[in-house]
């Protein structure tokens, strides 16, 4: 019988897995492993210091922290007796971290160390609901409210496991198991109340989708605060597979090689600036290794073409393809650890040429599509059935249509139950008949497949008339290995502009090879001949645009936007206004001009 809430999915697989590993973990420079029965065990032990600290079903109980092991447990652990976690993401400035605890009304909030619980002491005169603090790095300081998690976990001994049993089996598939902020690329963030039963139903449809098989390996090194992560940890759940925690996002590529995981989830920020390192890793290499690894590409370009419509390599191609394979491509599939059967790509739009490159390469990324309101989940493509650029057909227990004006409608078991005190919006948000409006406008192919094709309320229309679809634009920007950010303008303008910023794996390579090794990023920014070539990416990108899109003038910023300049969302999406604001005055000079 499927599981019907969190804690009895972590019990059916202690039950039926007791001895597999569940949790993967690096302690004093040693990979540690627990398996089920430990994780339940530990699961259950914050369940029960929670109740021992007076929490109620329902009560908030807010996390912001690193991804970690720590931050798993403690979501396991509040599902367990009835509470609501709220993930706060760690790169939140104070202003915002109070803005959450205050709103959703947090009675206990975990922190990691000591950078973040100063955020949350430095507004704690504001929480009059905040009980406690629980720290997981560093010594507690019990006379001011603050526990460190050995402290807090010795609570338990006060809650027999009886007991906790009782307050468990009162949870249902309604209650709701995680309020989770949007991340605000435009005005404040909206609290998104998702179900036990929407998350397990994203977890199993999700999980059957891709087709993922027991036993297998995950590494887990995108933000827990983003509900993307979240579905990642279920999904592996009900499929029995080991979660291992990456060390921190430095050390991806180490752990990579370490865990060697089955298949990975990222969004397309990481894997841009992968595919960005290797071509400049290769240009750098210059002579016979470049010449050999563009040969390589044009084989698996090949291959690729032929495997995405179903046809068979000749003799002579397959040979050429295991050539390749040996000499280029099983060096980058052993960058992945060797042994993924494919990346999951989601949170925002990935460039089709991106996904083109890398299963040319051997690596093949699926893309999907989800949102904080539809628990992460409606559309992913299949390992046997994928198109590249879009992000494929529904789940199952998924229905998607397009409405009159091309957005995209979402209405199943997935869809959150509406928005923390925030009646409006829900009504807004999902109409009478149950359907979600995701603001993304799109389009189906015949075979199911959906394409996004742009925001609906980030549409420009130019002062001719013409509707533009920026995203659009700005991955083709994106796709020169030159340019790392591209931030598109031109509503009510004539024409289109562009700022954009410099990928500084492959202009540090550029300019040693041009005579300037040596200078900064801010230095080439401004120099004459960096702008000439990142003019002329500029109109080979305009080659693939219609002419009315086609970005007539470009600036080139001295530094990437950033997540603490308020220019990116956690999620690492631009903030369009932020940035319009901001570089206003560079905007105007390109159409005085």
């Amino acid at each position: 019988m499927p599981a019907r809430t969190i804690p009895e999915l972590v019990g059916q697989i202690r039950a039926a897995h007791p001895e597999r590993t569940a949790f993967r973990f690096k302690r004093d420079g040693e990979w540690r492993d627990w398996d089920w029965t430990r994780a339940e065990k530990e699961c259950r032990r914050v369940s029960r210091a929670l109740l021992a600290s007076g929490a109620r079903r329902g009560d908030r109980v807010a996390i912001l922290s690193q991804t970690r092991l720590e931050w798993v447990l403690c979501d396991l652990g509040i599902a367990g007796c009835g509470g609501i976690t709220v993930g706060i993401y760690p790169s939140s400035l104070g202003t915002d971290c109070a803005y959450i605890l205050d709103h959703c009304e947090a009675e206990w909030v975990f922190v990691e160390d000591r950078e973040q619980l100063a955020k949350v002491a430095a507004v704690r005169d504001r929480l009059p609901r905040l009980r406690r603090i629980v720290l997981f790095e560093g010594p507690g300081d019990p006379g001011s409210g603050v526990l460190s998690w050995e402290e807090f976990l010795r609570l338990a001994v006060d809650v027999p496991e009886a007991q906790l049993d009782g307050h468990q089996g009162e949870i249902g598939p309604e209650d709701v198991a995680s309020i989770v902020y949007t991340s605000g690329t435009t005005g404040v963030p909206k609290g998104a109340m998702l179900t036990h039963g929407s998350l397990l139903f994203v977890a199993e449809s999700a999980r059957e989708a891709l087709a993922v098989t027991p036993g297998g390996v995950y590494l887990l090194f995108l933000p827990l605060a983003h509900v993307f992560a979240r579905l990642t940890v279920h999904l592996c759940m009900s499929a029995a597979n080991t979660i291992a925690f990456a060390e921190g996002l430095n050390q991806v590529a180490e752990n990579l090689k370490e865990i060697r995981p089955n298949f990975l989830a990222g969004v397309p920020r990481i894997l841009e600036k992968i595919h960005g390192k290797i071509l400049s890793d290769v240009r750098k290499a210059g002579g016979f290794r470049e010449k050999l690894f563009h040969w390589a590409l044009r084989v698996g370009r090949r291959a690729s073409g032929l495997e995405q419509e179903g046809r068979r390599l000749s003799v002579a191609l397959a040979m050429q393809h295991a050539v390749a394979h040996l000499v280029v491509f099983r060096k980058i599939q052993a960058s992945f650890g060797g042994r993924v059967e494919f990346l999951i790509s989601g949170a925002a739009p990935l460039d089709k040429s991106i996904a083109e490159f890398f299963h040319a390469c051997g690596v093949l990324i699926l893309e999907g599509i989800g949102m904080t309101e539809n628990s992460s989940f409606s559309n992913v493509n299949r390992k046997d059935r994928y198109k590249f650029g879009t992000v494929g057909p529904p789940g199952r227990g998924i229905e998607v249509k397009l409405a009159e004006d091309g957005e995209v409608l979402v209405r199943g078991p997935n869809v959150m139950k509406g928005y923390y005190k925030d009646a409006a919006a829900t009504a807004e948000a999902i109409d009478s008949d149950g359907w979600l409006h995701s603001g993304d406008v799109g389009e189906i192919d015949p075979d199911g497949f959906l394409t996004i094709t742009d925001r609906k309320k980030d549409l420009i229309v130019t002062s001719g008339g013409k509707n533009i679809a920026p995203q659009r634009l700005e991955r083709a920007l994106r796709s020169s290995p030159f340019i790392g950010q591209a931030v598109v303008f031109g509503d009510r303008r004539k024409f289109i502009t562009a700022l954009v910023t410099l990928n500084p794996e492959h202009m540090r390579v550029w300019a040693a090879l041009n005579g300037k090794d040596g200078m900064s990023l801010e230095a080439l920014a401004r120099d004459a001949d960096v702008r000439a070539v990142v003019e002329a990416e500029v109109e080979s990108a305009n080659a693939q645009l219609a002419s009315f899109e086609t970005v007539k003038k470009v600036r080139i910023l001295p530094a990437d936007f950033t997540i603490e300049a308020g220019e990116m969302t956690p999620t690492l999406k631009i903030r369009r206004k932020v940035v319009a604001e901001r570089y206003r005055p560079l905007v105007d000079e390109m159409y005085l001009e």
